[in-house]
């Protein structure tokens, strides 16, 4: 027996299909999705249910006339980042299952758990694991099982998920009752047990590089981890109440209270230590923190106070006369750049990372938004120039590309390299060329890129057809050929239409 369903986009456009009440839902959404020329998407009831593919009509109760919307989310890249020397890129397309590449043993490999990867809503990395949020809240996990890709301790306790934070090779979990479930490598505060009994009404988490730091619904804070890089915060304990919100370099925190002031624990040198600044941090609004172990809080009055490794830019004295009016503060891995009121720019740290800009001090005027490579700034300027300056290697020298970067709308940065979108949605890039500065490979698919994601060594480009392209080191992500078909399922539609149509 036949049944008559419609099929409807968000946009209006519709298509209606005669079924086989015995075929599956699956069946059907890759018909409509063939014939409305549009990518993957969920099937939705008109209650807002989401189908299950797996079913059949007549399991799903489908009857002859229902509408049926076909929606589509947007495709999201989630990488592991600039902390790890290996690289992996998983794409949450838009029915919700997930595409993955890179190196294989540390999350670029999800075959193992591909069955399970359905209706995924979120995805968070460490430095060689994913875990994705299901749409019942459960999680799957993959990649290095010592940096958490194996969850099967915990998996009972994995339900209700809201959000989940990474340390460098363990992952907490907050769940709807508030409390936590970690996994992962107990080093980097994938057990916390000892504080268990602790973690209830817990409403954020951040992490460290080897620890954790929840903030409770009464303002205090628990913290589990690595000792030395912040997993003990037992000296500063009585101190931590009113807490608004958490920063961390790789071995600190830095907690800001109700009043403004702050409150620091973890290793000494790396910003654990603030008592030498102490009195000056009043009226604090927000801290940043460099890679290496600097910390840098901007007060009400626009003026910036530092603490932590002098030479990764915890010392700012030199230039403490010219930190008036911030705005913005961008970190780079021993460096910091303050954009100021009048659009000008002051940098402070280790040269090396970009911590004197003084060779490009004249052109850094009308500076909008800059971002950092490792060892590098690029500064969007007002008229849609770029301004580099910092390590060659990590993107610091952009002359060879310089006439090409106008109207420059964003910029994303790998460990080494930085790519620029323009105004027309192609891609500039420019640094190490093994990190992906060098995208002569795939220029000619560069068109039409909403957005870019990076890896230590990669970048991923979403086209506005919902396509990705990646380049660069191919072991760190840049390159994606192995599932190509499925991050160009909507292009291929699109050229299967128009060869049919001539």
């Amino acid at each position: 027996m036949s049944i008559l369903v419609h099929v409807h986009l968000l946009s209006g456009k519709s298509a209606s299909f005669e079924v086989e009440a015995d075929a599956s839902v699956e069946s059907l959404k890759n018909r409509a999705q063939s014939a409305l020329v549009t990518g993957r998407g969920r099937l939705l009831k008109s209650s807002g249910e989401v189908l299950d593919g797996a079913k059949t009509f007549a399991e799903a109760k489908l009857m002859s006339g229902d509408v049926l919307t076909l929606h589509q989310n947007q495709v999201q890249l989630t990488a592991i980042g600039h902390a790890s020397l290996f690289g992996a890129f998983a794409a949450l397309l838009g029915d919700g299952s997930v595409a993955t590449w890179g190196k294989a043993g540390f999350g670029g490999d999800s075959s193992a758990v591909q069955e399970q990867l359905k209706d995924v809503r979120q995805i968070q990395a460490c430095a060689g694991a994913f875990a994705a949020i299901l749409g019942d809240r459960s999680v799957v996990t993959w990649g290095k099982a010592t940096s958490s890709g194996d969850s099967s301790v915990v998996k009972d306790q994995l339900r209700d998920v809201q959000q989940i934070q990474a340390s460098d090779a363990a992952f907490a979990a907050i769940l709807g009752d508030g409390s936590v479930a970690t996994w992962g490598d107990a080093d980097y505060g994938g057990d916390s047990s000892a504080v268990q009994a602790q973690l209830r009404d817990v409403r954020q988490i951040q992490a460290a590089y080897g620890a954790f730091a929840a903030i409770l619904g009464d303002r205090s804070v628990v913290t589990w981890g690595y000792r030395d890089c912040g997993g003990d915060s037992s000296a500063v304990q009585d101190q931590l109440r009113d807490v608004q919100q958490i920063q961390a370099s790789e071995c600190a925190f830095a907690a800001i209270l109700g009043d403004g002031s702050v409150v620091t624990w973890g290793r000494p040198d790396e910003g654990g230590d603030s008592s030498a600044v102490q009195e000056q941090l009043k009226d604090v609004q927000q801290i940043h923190a460099s890679t290496c172990g600097a910390f840098a809080a901007i007060r009400s009055d626009g003026s910036v106070v530092t603490w932590g490794d002098a030479h990764s830019g915890g010392d700012s004295s030199a230039v403490q006369e010219q930190l008036r009016d911030v705005q913005q503060i961008q970190a780079a891995y021993g460096a910091f750049a303050a954009i100021l009121g009048d659009g000008s720019v002051v940098t402070w740290g280790s040269a090396v990372y970009g911590g004197d800009s003084s060779v490009v001090k004249d052109q850094l005027r009308d500076v909008q938004q800059i971002q950092a490579s490792q060892g590098a700034f690029a500064a969007i300027l007002g008229d849609g120039s770029v301004v580099t300056w910092g390590h060659a290697d990590s993107g610091g020298d952009s002359s060879a590309v310089q006439a090409l970067l106008r109207d420059v709308q964003q910029i994303q940065a790998s460990g080494g390299a930085f790519a620029a979108i323009l105004f027309d949605g192609s891609v500039v890039t420019w640094g190490h060329a093994d990190c992906g500065g060098d995208s002569s490979t795939v220029q000619d698919q560069l068109r039409d890129v909403q957005q870019i994601q990076a890896s230590q060594g990669a970048f991923a480009a979403i086209r506005s057809d919902g396509s990705v392209v990646a380049w660069g080191d191919a072991g760190l992500g840049g390159d994606s050929s192995a599932v190509q078909d499925l991050l160009r399922d909507v292009q291929q539609r699109k050229d299967t239409e128009t060869s049919e149509s001539n």
